[in-house]
């Protein structure tokens, strides 16, 4: 059977940013700058670099800050062009994903991850698609999804991106089993199973899950039978482990750096990581930084 192309990606950004509070009481955590452009846009960007055709972006309330800046922005253009900010207007309107390119869904309620996926079943149909979580940003040469997608047509089935933690942190994560005979060191591994932070002696693996997910489309029946799991939310998660039940799971491991946004230390990483890498900008950023850590002490 051919492998169906994956030309979807699902992006759920309805949660509250609670952990990083108080800076997201009136943006979107998705917002928050990191460096040089909101953490969101990193993401739209490894889609579409990794040949995604539309953006299926899980809304609530107090998210319209998303939606606007993927729109094209004619005053502030005029502006820029009436000043000659011409490279500073380039930027701009390459932020802006081509016209009907994306959708906007609203989870009207917070039900979890694998509920806002359902969310996105009547756009994307009967094909597979991608989930990418926008806490995570993954800076690499290749775009993260870019690589998966090299692994799916390959194999097809349901791809995870993992990468390897100590062994002393996987308590700290979900990862990956991988199925018998499997080799773990192999940068595709078959998998039979996910542990959701296991402790040491009892983990299966020291492979990460990271936050990107190719899936086949029968996942949305099993989402719309899934019962409440972990904080009386429907999981993804919980899902995928009835779906590996009947099609092939893989893990596919990535090259690039990832940060999790999710809290507030995991997020100056982040910011200090992405402005270290900048081609244009990096060397200045590391002298800054160093310069701050002298004075300080």
């Amino acid at each position: 059977m051919a492998i169906k192309p994956v030309r979807k990606a699902v992006l759920p950004v309805a949660g509250f940013g609670t952990r990083v509070l108080p800076a997201t009481k009136s943006i979107p955590k998705e917002m928050m700058p990191v460096f040089d452009r909101p953490a969101i846009q990193y993401v739209v960007e490894e889609a579409m670099a990794a040949g995604i055709e539309h953006i299926v972006f899980i809304t609530g309330r107090n998210k319209g800050a998303i939606e606007d800046y993927f729109d094209t922005a004619y005053e502030l253009e005029d502006a820029l062009k009436a000043k000659g900010k011409l490279d500073v207007l380039e930027t701009v309107q390459a932020a802006v994903p081509p016209a009907g390119s994306c959708s906007f869904i609203r989870q009207q309620s917070a039900k979890g991850l694998g509920h806002a996926v359902l969310c996105a079943k009547a756009v994307i149909g009967d094909e597979p698609f991608a989930v990418l979580l926008p806490d995570v940003l993954i800076n690499g040469q290749t775009s993260c999804l870019k690589q998966m997608m090299e692994s799916y047509n390959k194999v097809g089935g349901n791809i995870i991106a993992v990468d390897e933690v100590p062994m002393e942190r996987v308590h700290k994560y979900g990862v990956i089993a991988p199925a018998k005979g499997a080799d773990a060191a192999d940068k595709l591994i078959k998998m039979d199973g996910m542990v959701e932070k296991p402790p040491r002696d009892e983990a299966p693996s020291n492979l990460k899950i990271t936050g990107r997910y190719i899936l086949q489309p029968e996942i949305f029946d099993l989402l719309e039978t899934q019962g409440a799991g972990a904080g009386n939310e429907i999981q993804l998660t919980d899902a995928m482990e009835r779906l590996m039940a009947k099609q092939e799971f893989y893990a596919s491991r990535f090259e690039g750096q990832d940060y999790d946004c999710g809290d507030k230390m995991l997020y100056l990483q982040a910011v200090a990581g992405y402005a270290l890498a900048n081609k244009e900008h990096g060397a200045e950023a590391r002298q800054i930084l160093e310069d701050l850590l002298k004075k300080l002490g």
